[in-house]
């Protein structure tokens, strides 16, 4: 039972960061594509707001790992 319960606790610490970070990509992603069609420039800050929220699928696994080992 108690490793069913840490595989849950890592299962949630991977799962839900990535639906938070898809989440935030498509609404960036979608606001870059407007911001770039009106000023082509600001493609650089655009890839750097779409990397961004990466960084909580990393964490979350990150902590995955912990409760794991």
């Amino acid at each position: 039972m108690e490793k069913g319960l840490i595989a849950l606790a890592a299962a949630l610490a991977i799962g839900l960061p990535a639906l938070a970070t898809a989440w935030a990509q498509s609404k960036i992603g979608a606001s870059g594509a407007g911001a770039l069609a009106e000023k082509p420039e600001l493609s650089g800050v655009v890839i750097i707001l779409v990397a961004i929220p990466e960084t909580m699928v990393l964490l979350g696994f990150v902590v995955a790992y912990l409760i794991i080992s």
